[in-house]
């Protein structure tokens, strides 16, 4: 009981204390987590994480502006093709529609069959124009 209660042993409890939940802190925050990325993140995400870009939406959608890099999968297709696109469940996939509301529903299906980090495109490709960051058309950069 003399361990506890010795000044500069508190001092060291504490910082334990401190130190696991300042390490805890992110997973925390995560659990709630829409996995929702701004068009700022999501650029980082791509960069330096990798991430693969799959956008959702229908044929015409896709050729009038997608984001560099990105592969065009079908909403209605991506249980069955996604494996295809992303063999490894562990690479980071950022998933891109129109407005954000089919890539948080295929986020969901893509977490429940293994996926470990899905993020979707916060406010979709509106958001993304809306941000000036670069959309290609028909093979030409924008």
């Amino acid at each position: 009981m003399k361990f506890v209660t010795e000044p500069a042993n508190l001092i060291l409890i504490a910082t334990v204390v401190i130190s696991g939940i300042l390490l805890l802190w992110p997973c925390w925050l995560s659990l709630g987590s829409t996995g929702a990325c701004p068009p700022q993140e999501a650029v980082q995400l791509i960069n330096r994480r990798n991430a693969i870009i799959i956008d959702l939406r229908d044929d015409d959608e896709f050729v009038r502006g997608h984001l560099p890099q990105a592969r065009h999968l079908l909403f209605h297709e991506l249980e069955n093709k996604v494996a295809q696109m992303v063999k490894n469940k562990k690479t980071p996939v950022l998933l891109v529609c129109q407005d954000g509301k089919h890539s948080a529903q295929a986020r969901k299906i893509m977490r429940e069959t293994g996926y470990a980090e899905v993020f979707t495109l916060q406010g979709g490709i509106k958001t993304w124009q809306h941000s000036n960051m670069p959309v290609i058309k028909q093979g030409a950069a924008k």
